[in-house]
């Protein structure tokens, strides 16, 4: 055999063993006539002592940096031990030994701390894939899967594969399509996820589904996205929202028990979309932390009484609030101490081109209950404070405006607001805060094509108490400036995002599985009868025989694990991402394929200018 033992096994109370292990070699140290090596394994590490007797044998045959070892010798206890290595009180006297196979130098150093860029790692990824850091962040991912199985298993899911060549209907982002040899000129589509088959699953009896499966979109790339990702896809038949709700609570608590030993026993926080978008400016608030936003221009919610005025800002002859669609603010606690230095830095941070605001009007809450404000000569100290008492400030906060467009300025002041969570450490990578969010509208309005669209998809089922309205109301928007009158507009989704410190980490509906209310759905996304058949006829077919009342949710995997493992980046989890051009530098993928293919396929490139 090769090894008796892993290069992580070994302890104080194998001392006088005779063993064999086997792996890389980590660190050569010379000392006389005395060799010291450390060898490497997925397991750990183990010092591997080669004495005088041996000396001859390694300047014939030198181990280098990564040679495969195998190493044969006694067990004995360090006389200086290494508290840094759970085998750092033993050590290998070596009898005899093997370079398995040679290595040549690597491209950079395989350590924790290492000399190689991101392109150069992924260049050399099965190199990178050594590196303990990367090893701990597959394992913790394996853990999270094993974990994610374990607790689905005992609630009576069952996992069952469904099919990754499937038919195209692009809606959403772009499918990746795939070629048929057999079927020329006729092409399948790689699953952006398997929406449809779980919900033919229900349909079959399968009333509790999971799969941890990888779907496609061919979509721009960022730090948490990839071309090909993964899913923890569930459905369950006869349920309700609340049933939802509790079951994957469950499973993300058991998570954090099983992965990170954190007995989550919080009740998990419920905050509807508008709550959501009213305080934190976006549908995924990181809520570890304060500082809401306020509206300065409207008294209620940024999506109702657009015409009311509050008078908290009016008045004061200052163009740049008077004709801003809107006027936000947060109070930053404990900051009003800020220098013109620190308050100038911010104001060019919200300039950058990716917030995009033109400047930003700040407010001190000084100690002594005076203000001190970047437009004292437009608003007097009782307009100021009343802005403070708007904005719940305390004594020594400072209060950050900014006016403008509506949805650009409440995306900015989200931004900004994580931003100053940041930098004053409020957003801590081992604090963990789950919140649902709740009663999504059902449609978004698309300005350009004049029509509605789905905010989730077009299986997701309006509020029960909102099903009437649908199927009793025509969706044509006939006139673009009032489509906040259409009864459309107000539905809400039977719908639900779980967030984990300010990342959405799962979403899910309560589905349609009505045929009436599915094509009811179809008509308004602006689909006929004729494409609705060609593109989901087999669901449609399907909820003639007797569908059940079903929903599901399914988690980002790899960002879930992200987050677990304390990294903003999926792809340091994924054990061979691709770049964020969407190409494996590896294998140099995406590449052409020859003629013979080419014509196998029946198809004909055609490369325009």
């Amino acid at each position: 055999m090769y090894r008796t033992h892993t290069c992580g096994e070994l302890r104080v109370t194998d001392v006088s063993k005779t063993v064999t292990l086997a792996g890389w070699v980590q660190t050569i140290r010379k000392f006389g006539a005395i060799t010291f090596i450390d060898l490497r394994d997925r397991y750990g590490i183990t010092q591997l002592l080669f004495g005088e007797d041996l000396q001859s044998q390694l300047d014939a045959n030198p181990p280098g940096r990564e040679f495969v070892l195998q190493a044969v010798g006694i067990v004995q206890e360090r006389s200086n031990k290494n508290s840094n290595i759970t085998t750092g009180e033993i050590e290998i006297t070596v009898k005899s030994f093997t370079i398995l196979n040679k290595s040549a130098i690597p491209p950079f150093t395989i350590t924790d701390e290492t000399d190689g860029g991101d392109d150069l790692r992924m260049k050399y990824r099965y190199l990178d894939l050594r590196r303990n850091a990367v090893k701990k962040n597959l394992e913790l991912r394996y853990a999270v899967s094993r974990s994610t199985r374990n607790y689905l298993h005992e609630q009576g899911f069952m996992d069952i594969e469904t099919p990754f060549l499937i038919k195209s209907t692009p809606e959403g982002a772009r499918d990746f399509v795939v070629p048929s040899r057999m079927n020329p000129g006729q092409f399948y589509a790689l699953p952006q996820s398997p929406q449809t088959f779980k919900q033919l699953l229900m349909v079959s009896g399968y009333d509790r589904y999971y799969q941890i499966v990888k779907c496609f979109r061919d979509e721009d790339l960022r730090a948490d996205r990839q071309p090909e990702f993964t899913q923890i896809d569930c459905e369950m038949a006869f349920v309700q929202q609340e049933d939802i709700l509790n079951m994957f609570e469950g499973l993300v608590k058991r998570i954090f028990k099983d992965v990170k030993g954190i007995d989550y026993n919080d009740m998990v926080e419920r905050m509807t979309w508008e709550d959501a978008m009213w305080h934190y400016g976006n549908d995924k608030p990181d809520i570890r932390f304060g500082m809401h936003i306020c509206n300065l221009k409207k008294p209620g919610s940024v999506y109702v009484n657009k015409e009311d005025k509050a008078a908290l800002i009016n008045g004061a002859d200052f163009k740049v609030f008077d004709d801003a669609e809107t006027v936000l603010c947060i109070a930053v606690p404990g900051c009003s101490e800020y220098t013109r230095k620190q308050t100038d830095e911010i104001t060019e941070w919200v300039k950058r081109p990716q917030i995009g605001m033109k400047g930003l009007v700040f407010i001190k809450c000084n100690a002594d209950g005076t203000f001190k404000s970047s437009v004292d000569k437009f608003y007097s100290e009782e307009k100021l404070k009343a802005i403070a008492e708007a904005a719940n400030a305390q004594a020594g906060d400072l209060i950050l405006v900014l006016a403008g467009a509506e949805e650009r300025t409440r995306k900015a002041m989200s931004e900004l607001r994580l931003e100053m969570g940041k930098r004053l450490g409020l957003r801590k990578d081992n604090e963990f805060r789950l919140l649902w969010v709740l009663d999504f509208p059902l449609f978004e309005y698309d300005e350009e094509g004049n029509r509605w669209v789905a905010r989730h998809h077009p299986f997701t089922s309006p509020k029960p108490s909102d099903i009437e309205v649908m199927i009793n109301n025509n969706p044509v928007i006939t006139d673009a400036a009032k489509y906040l009158e259409h009864p459309y507009a107000g539905i809400k989704a039977n719908a639900y995002d779980m967030v984990l410190n300010g990342n959405e980490i799962g979403g899910g509906s309560i589905r349609i599985y009505q045929r009436a209310l599915q094509e009811k759905m179809f008509t308004a996304l602006g689909m006929s009868k004729e494409e609705a058949l060609h593109k989901f006829g087999f669901l449609l077919g399907a909820f003639e025989y007797g569908a059940p009342p079903h929903g599901g949710l399914a988690f980002g995997f790899d960002r879930l694990c992200a987050i677990l493992g304390g990294s903003e980046s999926i792809r340091d989890f994924i054990a061979f991402p691709k770049n964020n051009s969407g190409r494996d530098v590896m294998l140099d993928a995406p590449s052409s394929i020859d003629d013979k293919q080419f014509d196998e396929l029946q198809i004909k490139l055609d490369l325009k200018a």
